[in-house]
Order: C-alpha cells, then sequence, then structure tokens
C-alpha cells in the first residue's frame, strides 16, 4: 500500500468501499426480456401505455440519450425526439434508423432482476447498503486490502453480475462512500474506477463541480455563480463562505469534495428476508438434480439465518422455467421459528407442483423475520418429523407466472 494518509482517514482504519451502480437498469431489464432491443434505441416510460404519448421517461438507454432523449422528460417530447419504430416503418417520411423503441415500467420484473443482482452483492461482502433498485454501498475491508488488488476484486464482481444476471454494472472502489459514487459514476457504462487513498483529492480536484456527490444541477449553478467551477474550487473555497450560503449541508458536501468522508456503510435496518438463488447452465427437467439443489439452496439460506439471529415465519421457493417465467410459492407457519430441516422439507415440498418441469433457474426464501430473543412458536400443523402437514395452512405467494420480490 502506498504512504500517503488520506485527510479523515486514519492510518489504522483505510476502509475499502464499493459503490455498484446499475447501468440503465430498467432499460437493461428489458433486453434482458427481449435480446432483441439490444443495441437499439430504447425507452422505459413511467405511466406509459403502448401507443400513447402520456408518461415521463423513467430510463433511456445511451443509444435513446443520443437522440437528446433524458430521464424525467415528458414521453411526448421525446418521441418528438425520438419517434416510435414501428411508426416509422410504415410512414414513408420517416426514418427508420431514426426512431427507437418505448416500453412501459414493469417493476415486479426489474425487483426481481435486482434480487439477482442483490444476492450477489450480500455474497460478495458482509456489509451491503442498498440504497435503491439499482444501486448499493459494499464495504469489502475484510474481503480485499489496498495492499490486495480491489480491482481484480471489482473485475471479479462486475463478470459475476454479467455472466450470472445478464446486466452490466459500473463499480467505483474508494476509502469513502462519497468517493467510491463519483468513481462509480466517472467511466460509465461499464466502468470499473479505483481510487486509492493517496490519490482521491487528485481524482477529485478537476471534476466538475456537478459530480461531486450530493450535488445537483441547482446547487451547481449557484456555486459556479459564486465563481466555484470545480470539487477544487469546493473542497479550497473558506468553510464559512459554503456555510453562510449553503448551511451545514454545504460543508458536507465540501468535505466530499476535499475526499473527506467518516460515513460508514451501514445497511438500512433489519432485512425483511434471506434467499438463496443458483441457475442451471442449462434448464433442466431432472427431478433428482432440481430437488438436490433444492436442498442445497434450503440448507444455505437456513445457516444464514441462524448467523444472523434471525427466526422466521414463512418459507418460500422461486421457480424459474424458460424463457424468464418466474413463479412463486410460499408457506406460512403458526409462528417464528428456526428449524433448518423444516425449511428443506417445506421447499422440497412447494417444489412438488413443478416436478418435471424444466427450470432455468430455483431459489429458497425465509422471510416474515423476527430478530427479537423470542421462543419458538409451537409448530401446529407440523408432524414430529419436520414434514408439511397436509392440514397446514399452504399459502400461494403467487400465481403462476406473476412475478413478486415478497419473499425474494
Amino acid at each position: 500500500m502506498r504512504d500517503g494518509t488520506l485527510p479523515g482517514v486514519s492510518e489504522d482504519d483505510k476502509r475499502v468501499v464499493c459503490h455498484v451502480d446499475m447501468d440503465c437498469f430498467y432499460a437493461a431489464c428489458e433486453r434482458l426480456r427481449e435480446p432483441a432491443l439490444r443495441g437499439e434505441p430504447l425507452v422505459v416510460g413511467m405511466g406509459y401505455e403502448p401507443g400513447d404519448s402520456n408518461g415521463a421517461v423513467a430510463t433511456a438507454s445511451y443509444e435513446a440519450r443520443a437522440f437528446g432523449v433524458e430521464s424525467a422528460q415528458p414521453i411526448s417530447v421525446a418521441l418528438d425526439a425520438l419517434p416510435r419504430k414501428i411508426e416509422a416503418a410504415t410512414d414513408p417520411e420517416m426514418d427508420v434508423d431514426s426512431a427507437g423503441f418505448y416500453r412501459p415500467v414493469d417493476l415486479d420484473y426489474y425487483n426481481d432482476v435486482a434480487a439477482d443482482v442483490k444476492e450477489i452483492l450480500r455474497e460478495a461482502a458482509d456489509t451491503v447498503r442498498e440504497v435503491s433498485i439499482d444501486e448499493a454501498y459494499l464495504d469489502v475491508t475484510e474481503q480485499v486490502g489496498w495492499e490486495d488488488d480491489p480491482r481484480a476484486f471489482g473485475a471479479q464482481l462486475k463478470a459475476e453480475i454479467r455472466d450470472t444476471v445478464g446486466v452490466t454494472a459500473s463499480i467505483g472502489i474508494a476509502p469513502t462512500m462519497s468517493a467510491a459514487k463519483v468513481a462509480s459514476d466517472h467511466d460509465k457504462p461499464d466502468g470499473l474506477v479505483v481510487v486509492e487513498p493517496d490519490t482521491v483529492q487528485s481524482f477529485l480536484a478537476p471534476l466538475d463541480i456537478e459530480a461531486v456527490h450530493g450535488i445537483g444541477p441547482v446547487t451547481a449553478r449557484n456555486l459556479r455563480e459564486m465563481g466555484i467551477e470545480t470539487a477544487g474550487d469546493l473542497a479550497a473555497a473558506p468553510p464559512s463562505r459554503i456555510r453562510e450560503r449553503f448551511g451545514e449541508r454545504g460543508r458536507e458536501v465540501q468535505r466530499f469534495a476535499g475526499g473527506v468522508d467518516d460515513r460508514e456503510v451501514e445497511p438500512r435496518g433489519k432485512p425483511k428476508s434471506l434467499s438463496r438463488e443458483s441457475a442451471f447452465t442449462e434448464p433442466t427437467d431432472d427431478s433428482e438434480q432440481t430437488r438436490d439443489r433444492i436442498r442445497l439452496l434450503a440448507s444455505d439460506v437456513a445457516e444464514r439465518a441462524t448467523r444472523q439471529g434471525a427466526l422466521y415465519q414463512t418459507i418460500g421457493i422461486k421457480v424459474v422455467v424458460p424463457p424468464f417465467d418466474v413463479n412463486t410459492r410460499a408457506h406460512s407457519l403458526s409462528g417464528p421459528v428456526e428449524n433448518d430441516d423444516l425449511v428443506e422439507s417445506v421447499a422440497l415440498d412447494l417444489f412438488t407442483e413443478f416436478t418435471d418441469t424444466r427450470v432455468r433457474k430455483l431459489g429458497v426464501s425465509v422471510s416474515n423475520l423476527s430478530f427479537a430473543d423470542e421462543a419458538q412458536a409451537k409448530l401446529t400443523g407440523f408432524t414430529d418429523d419436520g414434514n408439511t402437514s397436509r392440514a397446514g395452512a399452504r399459502t400461494d405467494a403467487m400465481s403462476r407466472g406473476q412475478r413478486s420480490l415478497t419473499d425474494f
């Protein structure tokens, strides 16, 4: 490791923070479902219905952005810049090459894809702070130190997300949360930027003021009116001047601009569910193979719950069949428990209806978690050997073909 010391970070606290930001995530999900959309201008609209001009742009692919389409833009404005491909194909006065595809937001599906990504992140780091559906911070200090090779770690994480889920991520690695966030934005899409402790200030200083974490367009405009154009300008400005104009929030972003950020990567509350998923190299209808995979997943989930001191009241499975038909089933118990064998037996019972079905991916989850020190509920509705009683209350979380993140 280099000898430089980052201001605000002690010699014995050189954290390695990884910020993962999915590239054009909604558009990436649509392309996962419709591979023919890859490389095409694609707009995903919130409040949009096919054929309409209502709603707003939720995500525009980089190809669509080249035509002037931007996030939060009204769909009607986006259509002026980028007509629908289907209309251009039937109108001789329109250029098909200057048209694109429009899709409505499907949050259930995006959440399902996001769950696959976040499962990989939880495997990669003990501490994960989920910021949104497509963004998270990881504290990977225990996994990789600065004396090791953070870039190799980031490259491996990107590859696993791409190969397992089918979407791309940009990753920034730095000793602070704010610098890692800036780093992940620095080389999009599909970027990997590593900022070592003694290079944080030199990395940030020449960047446009709006690149600083926490600064939006309005604040950036106000700062420029004060003659502050870059992160280095902001870091060097008199603190009293920044505080007078922007208050304590201004001082915070000023510290970020100078590379100082002592915030810890902390998860937001207790998890509501724990899950483990695994995809097959090729879809399979081998009952022995699929049931063995269920057993392994159930064991892993139960072990994780024990490790985190979690009791669970619902046990569920996810079955993905080709092409991407997601099915979930769940069984609710009479009270919170901790029972490895029960997780396996319930998961296998829930999977019975999918016997001989070609399966692309399987998942097992426990949810309705409780972290209080409380006695396990009496397992009414279950036999002494831990198998599910047919008289027990079985709940189908979703009907076949629907998507849900309730348990995953």
